[in-house]
């Protein structure tokens, strides 16, 4: 392992992601597809153990460089790197937690957090490390219930313990909180705060919601640019100040968040205003 996998375990080299799209402009027999860009020249590394959140408008291709991180998409041009190595394929080093917990129905809690346990684990050992995992997001009382059974919270819990249970050296969470209601969502946040307290995992995670991103990330990433003509950049790179958990109502994270909203195009009465995507990019590295 080099030194540069060492600092940085999640890394994007110039990435860009274009897709195929009909070319509905020449009527019947008309040309080859056209291609979409999603993502432009995008360049970031991310560092051991640090919290890093992406923000951008719908649409701008969060999601996607979350997949292309976890081998779940490909970049069109570019390279992503996980401990230095480049992605090829689904990633045994990173696991996902999508915005719903997808979990199996006919299995209960305990069992669908097994699945996520690594090949070759025996019994004893994987039962034990599911009790941990339970225990850790406060579901050990609940382990033989079904997801029907159980809130959306709970099931959540359920999910992110299930991404956790290879002790996976990269955690990519895709608006993992984004269905739940507002109370829950902190709850989850705080846990999620609980557990990177207990053991630093590398997170890169996508969100809509700038206070979410205050309150977990060491770095805020906002996508932006032109993603229906050229594709979508990093137009900014915040680094928020204070150690975690933070205080949601402090004058310096306000001023953070008016700034941010007013980077997506919304100004600080929850207006929109002119797009601001264009502004002007920072040098690499981050």
């Amino acid at each position: 392992m080099t030194s540069s996998s060492t600092a940085f375990p999640v890394e994007f080299s110039g990435v860009t992601r274009t897709f195929a799209t009909p070319n509905r402009r020449g009527g019947r027999g008309s040309a080859a597809p056209e291609l979409r860009p999603v993502l432009r020249d995008v360049s970031l590394r991310v560092r051991a153990g640090e919290v890093v959140a992406i923000l951008g408008p719908s649409g701008c291709g969060k999601s996607t460089l979350l997949r292309i991180a976890g081998g779940l998409d490909a970049p069109s041009g570019g390279t992503a790197l996980i401990n230095g190595t480049a992605v090829a394929g689904v990633d045994a080093r990173c696991a996902v937690g999508f915005q719903e917990p997808r979990l199996l129905p006919w299995r209960s809690l305990a069992d669908n957090v097994a699945l996520g346990l690594p090949r070759g684990l025996d019994r004893a050992a994987g039962r034990e490390r599911v009790a941990q995992l339970l225990e850790l997001v406060g579901l050990t009382a609940s382990a033989t219930l079904r997801p029907r059974e159980v809130s959306g919270g709970m099931a959540q819990r359920a999910s992110l313990a299930r991404a956790l249970a290879r002790n996976p050296g990269v955690l990519l969470l895709d608006e993992p909180f984004g269905a739940l209601d507002a109370l829950t969502r902190m709850r989850m946040q705080d846990l999620l705060l609980d557990i990177h307290a207990a053991a630093p995992t590398t997170i890169l995670l996508v969100t809509h919601d700038v206070d979410e991103a205050l309150q977990l990330a060491d770095r805020i990433v906002l996508l932006g640019g032109e993603p229906d003509r050229a594709g979508s950049t990093i137009v900014s790179v915040t680094t928020v100040p204070g150690d975690r958990p933070r205080d949601r109502g402090s004058a310096e994270l306000a001023e953070l968040r008016a700034d941010l909203l007013d980077g997506l195009g919304i100004d600080r009465h929850g207006r929109a205003h002119d797009d601001r995507h264009a502004a002007a990019v920072p040098a690499f590295p981050y």
